[in-house]
C-alpha cells in the first residue's frame, strides 16, 4: 500500500470540506489561466482527490483523465460527477502514471507533489504523458517548519525551495519554466495542539518542446 493512501480513504467524505478550510477557489483559477487551457483539449490531473480541478476542467468543455492513488478519493469522485461526459478515473501514482506517452494536452498537479515518495520522477511522469507543445501546471507548498503536517497529513516533504522545483521542470526537459508565488496562503490547524500552519503557496509551469 502507497503510505498515506490509507489516510485518503480514511478522509475522502471529508476532504472538500478540509480543503475549503485549507486554501480557496483561486488556486485552481490561477492554474488555469498560466495553462490557457481551451475546450475540447485533454488534461491530465494528477493526484486529483475528489476533484478540485477536474471540476472546472469539465465545466470549461475539456475532457480529463483523474489520477489518484486512492480508491476512496476516487469513489467520492464518481459519486460527485455521476454521468459527467469527458471523464476518466484511473487508480495510480504521480511516479508511475496510468496514461500513455503524449496522450494529453495539460497535466495539472494540485498539492500533490509534497505526498509523492519522489517528486523527481513524478515531474518527468507528468512530461512523459504532455503531447509536444503541452503544459504542465503544479501548484503546491514553500518549504515550511511544520512538522505536524507530516504526523497528521501525511505529508512526505515539508515543501519545495521553488528553485529546487524549477531545476527538476527544466531536467525533466520543459521549457519557458516560470515558478511563481500564487497570491494564496495554505492554512492548516494542528488537531493535537495549537500550531497552526501558515504556508505560502507556489505555481510552477513549463511547456514541453514542440
Amino acid at each position: 500500500m502507497t503510505p498515506g493512501k490509507g489516510y485518503f480513504d480514511r478522509v475522502a467524505g471529508e476532504w472538500d470540506r478540509m480543503r475549503a478550510q485549507f486554501f480557496s477557489e483561486g488556486v485552481r483559477e490561477r492554474a488555469l489561466s498560466v495553462a490557457g487551457v481551451r475546450p475540447g483539449r485533454v488534461a491530465a490531473d494528477i493526484g486529483a482527490g475528489t476533484g478540485f480541478i477536474t471540476e472546472v476542467l469539465l465545466r470549461r468543455g475539456l475532457r480529463v483523465i483523474a489520477v489518484d492513488p486512492s480508491p476512496g478519493m476516487l469513489a467520492q469522485m464518481e459519486r460527485k460527477f455521476a454521468g459527467a461526459e469527458g471523464l476518466e478515473l484511473r487508480q495510480g501514482a504521480a511516479e508511475a502514471l496510468p496514461i500513455p506517452d503524449s496522450a494529453v494536452d495539460y497535466v495539472f498537479a494540485n498539492m500533490c507533489l509534497h505526498h509523492v515518495e519522489r517528486p523527481p520522477r513524478a515531474i518527468r511522469e507528468m512530461v512523459r504523458v504532455l503531447r509536444p507543445g503541452g503544459v504542465l501546471v503544479v501548484t503546491d507548498l514553500d518549504e515550511h517548519r511544520f512538522e505536524f503536517l507530516r504526523e497528521e497529513h501525511c505529508d512526505r516533504w515539508p515543501g519545495f525551495k521553488r528553485g529546487e522545483v524549477a531545476g527538476w521542470f527544466r531536467e525533466a526537459g520543459l521549457e519557458e519554466v516560470r515558478v511563481e508565488d500564487v497570491g494564496e496562503r495554505c492554512c492548516a490547524r494542528s488537531c493535537c495542539g495549537d500550531e497552526h500552519a501558515n504556508v505560502g503557496i507556489f505555481l510552477a509551469s513549463g511547456r514541453k518542446p514542440r
